[in-house]
């Protein structure tokens, strides 16, 4: 099947974007997929989710874009879910998308250095799947995350707004495909914040997959206090609470996604 290389990606904040990131990884890896998660994100939530130490100095992402580090050498070990492992971002991060301007084939970065480590793999090790987690914002980061990728997971909060901004985005993977990345496309669409009690939330989940249609995954990601305590123990609600609703949606929604490779 080769691997598969989603980036999570929605320009909004607050729509539960890196959240989506590492439950969607450590439930397929959960499932015997063998996954790497990059952090994109200057504040490396998705690092401290996976209790993967990223404070400043560590090497992580910022090595390889900046120094041509290869990833192998920065790549570490999720502690509590195995097949699981993270690229981190620290704080040096935020620089990056200064340091990156001058830099030759600036966009192409994180792609060259994702194509050489695949590629670097044993037989029998090869990685099923990446989900890069990139920043709530469109600098050379975000770029070179989609460049890089293949596939582009959207979360969207089934909250007022929700679609604000989501032209813009659309608009975006439009641009990159035309010009860096042709094979870029927009597979899958996750509702998170769901409150099936609300008519709100029906409403706005209705409107998503009557614009979206098959591309919006049945499962909805609920409210849920568990998905958001699980970050400050250093897990994802996968390892923290498997019986959570939470839990149970983000295994659902990773079993739907496993499903799309079967669909032409």
């Amino acid at each position: 099947m080769g691997t598969r290389i989603f980036t999570v990606a929605n320009q909004k904040g607050g729509v539960g974007k890196t959240t989506t990131a590492v439950n969607i990884a450590a439930a397929m890896a959960t499932a015997g997929l063998r996954v790497l998660v990059i952090d994109m994100d200057p504040q490396g939530n998705a690092s401290t989710a996976l209790s993967i130490p990223h404070t400043s100095g560590t090497a992580g992402v910022y090595d390889v874009l900046i120094d041509g580090v290869p990833m192998a050498e920065v790549v570490q070990d999720c502690p509590q879910i195995s097949n699981l492992s993270c690229v981190p971002a620290t704080i040096d991060l935020a620089g990056a998308e200064i340091e990156l301007v001058p830099l030759v084939a600036r966009e192409n970065r994180l792609r060259r250095a994702l194509t050489t480590y695949l590629e670097s793999r044993p037989p029998n090790q090869e990685v099923d799947l990446v989900i890069i987690d990139c920043p709530p914002s469109l600098g050379l980061l975000t770029v070179n995350s989609f460049v890089a990728a293949r596939e582009v997971l959207i979360p969207i909060q089934c909250e007022y707004y929700a679609l604000e901004g989501l032209s813009q985005l659309l608009k975006n993977v439009e641009l990159i495909q035309q010009h860096l990345n042709a094979d870029l496309r927009v597979s899958t669409i996750l509702l998170t914040m769901h409150d099936a009690r609300t008519r709100l939330s029906s409403d706005v989940a209705a409107q998503v997959r009557e614009y979206f249609g098959d591309k919006v995954l049945r499962a909805a990601i609920p409210r849920s206090v568990r998905i958001s305590e699980a970050p400050s123990h250093g897990e994802t609600v996968i390892t923290y609470d498997p019986s959570s609703s939470g839990a149970l949606s983000y295994t659902e929604a990773a079993a739907q996604m496993r499903q799309q490779e079967v669909a032409p």
